[in-house]
């Protein structure tokens, strides 16, 4: 019997953990049928695409994000800059997680190579409002569960994960508390004040933003959970000429910028935040 196409694959795949979902229409549990549709009991249906992954809008969303960014986002994450947030990431979720969900998962390339570096198995979940992010997820990285949907109303039943990561990317805390086991976690990471520091002295130069300061979403993230952990992780790495263009790319900060800039480091800084959920 020769391989299985993706989309056969993706089906087999999701019926094993069908468990997981929860209509966003209506909030009831869903079935993967072996045909490809992922379906409630009042008949809401959404098709698993031939690349492997489901689309769970419910109404059209625009994102400004490109093809081309999440190509350089993924060139840049497996070029390893990011290497020592991923250890950082897969050592606060330790041993005993067995589903997790990265909120916000753009192309993938941090899910991928974060699951990794776990000894366990896991069920690997990842949902972003961008189309055009989760077609290239479900493209380079399989056996896992790509989600095209609303964090503010994702498809995935009460209860239902051990780890939510949000990695630089919106929160929506109402809903990672309902969607936590008892004892689940949380792992934010947000920029601390010299993040890409490079780029932000040449973009906002003499400007407000030339700094920039992440002590109100830290403070929020407290107010939200218990037990929080906050780790800082700062390093300056050598950037080769041909990331330079892929960096600028995949960051606002670089949409700012003429092109022809020269960069030979850049600083990576940011506040990896753990925190559990909170008692009701």
């Amino acid at each position: 019997m020769g391989k299985v196409s993706k989309r056969v694959a993706s089906i087999l795949y999701m019926k094993e953990h069908e468990t997981l979902f929860s209509c966003p229409l209506c909030k009831e549990s869903m079935h993967v049928t072996e045909d490809g549709h992922v379906t409630c009991g009042n008949r809401h249906s959404f098709d698993i695409a031939k690349q492997g992954y489901v689309n769970f809008m419910i109404k059209p969303a625009t994102s400004m994000y490109s093809k081309s960014l999440f190509e350089s986002r993924q060139e840049i994450i497996n070029s390893g800059l990011y290497n020592p947030l991923q250890q950082t990431i897969a050592k606060h979720i330790g041993s005993e997680v067995r589903t997790i969900l990265d909120t916000g998962c753009g192309e993938g390339s941090h899910l991928e190579r974060i699951g990794n570096l776990l000894t366990q198995d896991i069920v690997a979940v990842g949902i972003d409002i961008s189309k055009e992010g989760i077609q290239s997820a479900a493209k380079f990285y399989e056996q896992k569960i790509w989600c095209v949907g609303d964090l503010a109303n994702s498809p995935y039943k009460k209860q239902s994960i051990d780890c939510i990561l949000n990695i630089l990317s919106p929160a929506n805390y109402e809903e990672f508390s309902r969607l936590l086991k008892p004892k689940g976690k949380v792992i934010k990471v947000v920029p601390q004040s010299d993040y890409l520091k490079e780029i932000r002295k040449q973009a906002f130069a003499n400007s407000e933003k030339e700094s920039y300061s992440n002590e109100q979403t830290v403070q929020r993230f407290k107010e939200h959970f218990t037990n929080v952990l906050q780790e800082r992780i700062t390093y300056t790495m050598p950037l080769e000429p041909m990331l330079v263009p892929k960096l600028l790319e995949m960051t606002p900060l670089g949409w700012h910028l003429e092109e022809g800039i020269s960069l030979t480091e850049i600083t990576i800084d940011l506040d990896v935040l753990v925190g559990e959920l909170s008692k009701v």
